[in-house]
């Protein structure tokens, strides 16, 4: 990892990573349903993390991306536990 603190990362932009990764979560479910809803969330909360005022706060926008995935994916693991 390049060193991004995770400190760094502002509560909205984990909280709309974690909103992501849940909605991902659920369209890799089979379903019977049309799951156009969670497409278009994932698409909402996509140009969220994407255009978030934060990644211009940062010298390697990739790396704080990586960083802020794993943090929350580490989050969630630390609560399912």
């Amino acid at each position: 990892m390049l060193g991004v603190d995770v400190t760094d990362f502002p509560d909205d932009l984990v909280q709309t990573q974690h909103a992501w990764n849940a909605t991902y979560a659920a369209l890799a479910v089979p379903r019977l349903r049309d799951t156009t809803a969670l497409r278009r969330r994932l698409l909402l909360l996509s140009g969220r993390l994407w255009w978030h005022p934060y990644r211009e706060t940062v010298p390697s926008v990739s790396a704080a991306r990586s960083e802020l995935r794993q943090l929350v994916r580490a989050r969630g693991a630390a609560r399912a536990a």
